[in-house]
């Protein structure tokens, strides 16, 4: 016989409407009663009901994640993967699932928004996509509550890292090593990128270094094969740069690999600098130069944000918040040779 909120009820020895309140994370229901609650629930094998809840409270307790990288990576994006996962588990925290959301689900053809009222969620995370499409400025713009990272609508929140300082600190470390000729290899167009590009032209100013239009690369971002190009194009100018600052971490490694093909040493003939801070390039060698990213704190910022707007409607304002980064100096940027 199926375990009833009623049997949860007489085993804590409250009323039912004290316990279903304690279910839906009700203000007026104490930390201690609502752990009482739940650890009670979890004794006996009881578990709420998700189509009950959702009649009971409008709310599906379901969130919608809107996942489109360029270079078609899926999860295994090195920083979207991270922040993704902060973003889960914080919101698993709070009680709520998780569900991707396409624009192509099987035959339907629907709309990034048609999916979202398809799959009732009560609100959307925008962690990867193309911004600028008409599609996701319809969703962005609906009236289902949204948070995006990386990216600034109006009147929606989001989490940004703090990418223009971010490349600014890199040209300064590389400027403080001596190079005057420092190329930037950057990803495709995104407020990230022009963020980025920004702080890359602010740290020459600041140097007194003239930019050059034949060191900026344009390439995808997380591909070690857009990196060997780009590393290739650069190094077999008429007058290379001495330095090469990547758009990431991985898409880093095709450069490195490039350099070795060219038989240039790291840093000693090059130097080399990532972006992002993962493991994978701070167990190379030489270490990667990069910049650390606070995954965590983005996604997590991100999902009480979206929480906040969907559970304090009233109450809730349009935020942005800055996530600061955090250079790593490692051993592929060394001093020029003079």
């Amino acid at each position: 016989m199926a375990v009833t909120i009623k049997d949860v009820s007489a085993k804590c020895g409250l009323s039912i409407s004290t316990v279903s309140k304690a279910f839906n994370n009700y203000s007026d229901i104490s930390a201690e009663t609502r752990e009482l609650v739940h650890r009670t629930a979890r004794e006996i094998g009881y578990y709420p009901n998700a189509i009950a809840r959702t009649l009971k409270t409008n709310r599906s307790y379901n969130l919608g994640v809107l996942y489109s990288d360029d270079g078609q990576n899926g999860l295994t994006h090195s920083f979207f993967a991270q922040v993704l996962d902060a973003f889960k588990s914080e919101c698993e925290k709070h009680g709520y699932d998780l569900t991707f959301i396409n624009h192509n689900v099987g035959w339907t053809g629907m709309t990034y928004l048609e999916h979202c009222r398809y799959r009732n969620v009560d609100g959307v995370c925008l962690v990867c996509a193309d911004f600028y499409s008409t599609e996701v400025a319809e969703l962005a713009t609906s009236d289902i509550p949204c948070v995006t990272i990386d990216h600034a609508f109006n009147n929606r929140s989001c989490v940004m890292s703090d990418n223009l300082q971010g490349v600014q600190q890199l040209v300064r470390h590389a400027v403080s090593n001596g190079h005057r000729k420092i190329a930037f290899v950057h990803g495709q167009r995104s407020s990230v990128t022009e963020n980025r590009i920004t702080g890359y032209y602010r740290a020459l100013n600041e140097a007194g270094i003239d930019p050059r239009a034949d060191y900026l690369v344009d390439a995808l971002y997380d591909s070690p094969t857009a990196g060997y190009t780009a590393m290739n194009q650069l190094m077999k100018l008429a007058d290379p740069p001495t330095c090469v600052l990547m758009p990431d971490d991985h898409t880093a490694l095709g450069a490195l690999e490039a350099a070795g093909d060219l038989h240039l040493r790291v840093p000693e003939d090059v130097s080399i600098a990532g972006y992002d801070g993962n493991r994978l390039g701070q167990m190379l060698h030489p270490r990667l130069t990069t910049v650390k990213q606070d995954t965590k704190r983005m996604g997590v910022q991100a999902a009480l944000y979206l929480i906040e707007r969907i559970e304090n409607p009233r109450t809730a304002v349009s935020e942005v918040g800055l996530v600061p980064i955090k250079l790593i100096p490692g051993e592929s940027v060394g001093q020029v040779k003079k």
